[in-house]
């Protein structure tokens, strides 16, 4: 699988929506079997499209552990202690970005992170998801790993918006939760 680094922002994705299926943010485990994994990995596109291999069932183990890790790398302090997360991740199979010139562009060069031939799923997702992390540290900058804001919830997200104000992990979840809650506290304060 060749990752191209430019596109962190899918990579992010796949990370917020992973470390969303923490049994510590929706109560439960979210990725308990095979089909959750397979689900999980097919709304993502851009994995898929990088001959990524197909998940069993010994993967959802790892997967899982490899959550707590991206949770981890979201959860810390400092822009070094992110980096080298991830650079942990990276280097979970060995790996180091390659300099590759993509066919079919105008004469320009783009930087690859490949993985080793036959890596275990989990390796590969950890490279998927390290490039995006050092991507959002390095374009947007540390500030962009957030809690989530609403009350009573333990996600954890990277922010990769345009304008930056992203304030829920699961804003179709979260958001709609708490923006009901408002809603409804307004309409007893008229009552």
């Amino acid at each position: 699988m060749h990752i191209p680094i430019a596109g962190y922002a899918a990579s992010i994705e796949l990370a917020n929506d992973l470390v969303s299926t923490s049994p510590t943010v929706r109560g439960e485990e979210a990725l308990p079997d095979l089909a959750a994994l397979s689900g999980l990995l097919a709304g993502h596109d851009p994995v898929a499209g990088h001959g990524l291999r197909a998940p069993v069932q010994e993967d959802v183990f790892q997967v899982q552990l490899l959550r707590r890790e991206v949770r981890g790398i979201m959860e810390t302090e400092t822009a070094e202690q992110a980096v080298a997360g991830a650079g942990v991740l990276l280097g979970r199979a060995g790996l180091a970005p390659v300099l590759r010139r993509e066919p079919g562009e105008a004469g320009g060069w783009r930087w690859f992170v490949p993985t080793v031939k036959d890596a275990p799923l989990a390796d590969e997702l950890a490279a998927f998801v390290g490039v995006g992390l050092l991507g959002v540290v390095r374009a947007l900058g540390h500030e962009r790993f957030r809690p989530c804001a609403a009350p009573g919830c333990r996600g954890v997200f990277a922010d990769v918006s345009r304008a930056g104000r992203r304030r829920y992990c699961m804003p179709e979840l979260c958001g709609n939760r708490h923006n009901v809650a408002n809603h409804r506290a307004r309409r007893r304060e008229m009552i």
